[in-house]
């Protein structure tokens, strides 16, 4: 089974080609562009790299969040399309699921956490129970004292990856016993991560319908501020 991949949900843009356990290629760009200019461009430029054809592709794969509302609308309409054209299924799967599944070796608590604004983060806790990522606490967006409580509160040891690494390591070491990190590569979602997991639910036909929409935790920061704006306004006219 081939499958192509996609995560567009954060900063990096990333594409993967995985051919049942090999990862045949994969192009990850963690810089600041616009995934909207360049994520079709990866995705022609990896299948001409690794000699293969659209219609070879078994079924794609995509990020279905949390992350970036602007990139997780491009990576889904990417991905409906291209399975669209080809006929082929897609699934997607959570950016934290992902970024969990690049340390399963781990022998204590994962936790991946994403950049949430206003010291929040979006967030999961994981485990690697038998050999298999099994999650312990459902995608959420916490401040980051309560995810400090919580851990503390398990008494494991625990390990972060995610980009809120590096915005948020120092409150981390100082608020989190037995806390480790994740290296810096391992610390940005990989499309091949992503793959690995959505390649099994495609083999065992947990896909998507062309209804699936990305995982909105929070509503989008426009529309936040614009409820506070009108809300301020209807207090003034009382």
């Amino acid at each position: 089974m081939i499958v192509l991949s996609i995560d567009s949900s954060s900063l990096v843009t990333t594409v993967a080609l995985l051919k049942d356990e090999y990862i045949l290629g994969e192009y990850t760009l963690n810089f600041k562009r616009e995934h909207s200019v360049i994520l079709m461009d990866k995705v022609q430029m990896l299948l001409k790299d690794c000699e293969v054809d659209i219609d070879e592709i078994d079924g794609f794969v995509v990020s279905k969040g949390p992350g970036s509302f602007t990139g997780l609308r491009i990576g889904m309409a990417t991905v409906k399309g291209l399975s669209m054209g080809s006929n082929k299924p897609y699934v997607s799967v959570s950016s934290l699921d992902a970024l969990a599944n690049s340390l399963l070796t781990f022998d204590g608590i994962i936790c991946p956490i994403m950049d949430a604004l206003r010291d929040s983060v979006y967030t999961g806790l994981y485990k690697n129970i038998d050999g298999k990522l099994t999650n312990i606490l459902e995608c959420t967006a916490l401040d980051l004292t309560d995810l400090a409580n919580i851990l503390n509160e398990k008494g494991e040891k625990v390990i972060f990856t995610g980009d809120g690494v590096f915005k948020h390591k120092d409150f981390l070491i100082n608020n989190v016993k037995s806390c480790k990190f994740a290296p810096n590569h391992l610390s940005i979602i990989r499309a091949s991560s992503l793959g690995e997991l959505g390649m099994e639910k495609i083999k065992t036909g947990e896909v998507d319908d062309m209804n699936s929409a990305p995982l909105y935790i929070k509503k989008p920061q426009a529309e936040r501020e614009l409820e506070q704006r009108l809300a301020m306004k209807n207090e003034n006219r009382l």
